[in-house]
């Protein structure tokens, strides 16, 4: 989108004024994933929303009761690495569910820090890549992964394992403002430090403090995929907005795999914040870009 709506302006300044509160201090810390408790979620009529029981986690999978077709959405969720599946990314699932025609959504509950640090939620996310592969058959072309936030990271990272150990890739990665360089090395941790009103403005949050990496090298391209190649990766759709600390860990990420020969699609959203995407209907931003992950979709899997 090209100007930012109203409602757009109104939503992001609302945010920045709750950012100012010990509840928004609780969110960018990461204490209400840890800590706040949600009612249980109901799944839409139409659908089902089955759990699997894996050896170290757990994952849902979201697919409609009648005719679901071959497709299937990999959705690795956001949180910093700290926080668990929530209720906003089953209707995330239900989305994707409905912008591939009828597809699955399998996302995984995988571990978190500072309990399980990496590679806790990489290897999760291989054991979840390969037990659509082996298990549930799936070919490598009907399978999308996406991400969002530290989930888009973790979608990168998996991608360049699967690669590095000759695993076939998916059909292509929908990013929604990643977290993909946890060195923190990206420009607009600076130009938009006033600017973004969810982790601007203070230090003290789950970026600059995260526990995920432990001893860890940061600059590993599986816990920062900036630092990795993505020669021979599939097309990606990349999002993220205009004021984000993280707008970087995007638009950087966006131009190597770009020089790389991989089909990429950048799109900075002005003036939004991060994963403005969870506004669903309230905001023009949002149908925007859930519409443009329609287009997407249909393009490399349907």
């Amino acid at each position: 989108m090209q100007k930012t709506s109203v409602r757009g302006r109104i939503i992001s300044n609302l945010i920045e004024d709750i950012a100012s509160t010990s509840i928004g201090e609780k969110f960018y810390t990461g204490e209400v994933y840890q800590q706040v408790k949600e009612p249980k979620w109901i799944c839409p009529r139409g659908y089902k929303n089955e759990e699997i029981n894996r050896k170290q986690y757990k994952m849902e999978l979201l697919s409609p009761k009648l005719r679901p077709n071959n497709i299937v959405v990999l959705q690795l969720h956001g949180g910093g690495y700290i926080g668990e599946l929530r209720n906003a990314h089953r209707r995330f699932a239900l989305q994707y569910s409905k912008r591939c025609f009828g597809g699955s959504v399998l996302t995984p509950d995988y571990r978190v820090a500072p309990e399980h640090v990496f590679p806790a939620a990489l290897d999760d996310a291989v054991d979840a890549y390969q037990w659509l592969l082996n298990e549930k058959k799936v070919k490598p072309e009907h399978i999308i992964v996406a991400g969002d936030s530290a989930g888009g990271g973790l979608a990168l990272g998996l991608g360049l394992y699967l690669k590095d150990h000759e695993i076939p890739l998916p059909s292509g990665f929908i990013l929604m403002s990643p977290w993909t360089d946890l060195t923190l090395s990206g420009e607009s941790l600076i130009s938009n430090y006033e600017k973004d009103p969810l982790f601007g403005g203070t230090k003290h949050n789950m970026i600059y403090e995260a526990p995920y990496p432990g001893e860890h090298n940061r600059q590993d391209p599986y816990l920062s995929p900036f630092f990795g190649h993505f020669y021979g990766f599939p097309p990606i759709l990349f999002q993220v907005g205009g004021n984000e600390v993280l707008l970087d860990d995007t638009r950087r990420v966006a131009k190597k795999a770009k020089k790389s020969g991989v089909k990429v699609r950048c799109s900075v959203y002005p003036e939004m914040f991060h994963v403005f995407q969870m506004g669903l209907g309230l905001l023009p931003e949002s149908r925007a870009a859930w519409n443009e992950i329609g287009e997407f979709l249909r393009r490399v899997v349907i």
